[in-house]
């Protein structure tokens, strides 16, 4: 486990190695009581930078957020109020070729990837034909699978044939 982990003030400082591996960082917005930017380590589920964040607020709507789902370095987490639908989050762009953070472009560029292993129920509900059923059923797959290794293991899911998954292929990472 971590020791101390702590909020990063608003610029962090280098990266230092602990271990195999060295830290991340992640952005949380919304409804809980000290959002900004934490690090964490790979093994961190997104219940563990709530705790960092103080907790939800009471108006969150925790059944929109996968408390269980994997930290991933550059993640954004959004906890929404009740009867406010999270917004869409693009996933950490790994190669850099210019700002990021910015509005998501209609290109379908790489930033504009849905993460199967890191997308809410909203952000996979933005892809046309994925409803909030279908969506639950990804989120299900991955809490009692682990990690999608390739967007190919989405025909695991019940209602995701080969049609389906070539459909989605290029608006999908993992």
């Amino acid at each position: 486990m971590l020791t101390s982990p702590q909020r990063v003030p608003n610029r962090p400082s280098p990266a230092r190695p602990t271990g195999a591996s060295s830290p991340g960082y992640v952005d949380i917005k919304g409804a809980v009581n000290k959002p900004g930017l934490y690090q964490v380590t790979a093994s961190m589920r997104v219940a563990d930078v709530i705790q960092l964040a103080q907790g939800m607020q009471p108006q969150a709507d925790a059944q929109q957020i996968n408390l269980a789902a994997k930290v991933t370095d550059q993640q954004v987490i959004y906890v929404p109020a009740k009867g406010e639908q999270a917004p869409a989050v693009a996933p950490p762009v790994v190669q850099s070729t210019g700002p990021t953070g910015g509005t998501p472009t209609s290109d379908h560029a790489a930033t504009d990837k849905v993460n199967l292993n890191t997308a809410d129920v909203a952000a996979l509900q933005t892809l046309s034909g994925i409803g909030q059923k279908k969506a639950e059923k990804i989120i299900d797959y991955r809490q009692q699978h682990g990690n999608f290794k390739t967007i190919d293991d989405l025909k695991n899911v019940s209602g995701f044939g080969e049609k389906t998954v070539a459909k989605y292929k290029d608006q999908l990472t993992v």
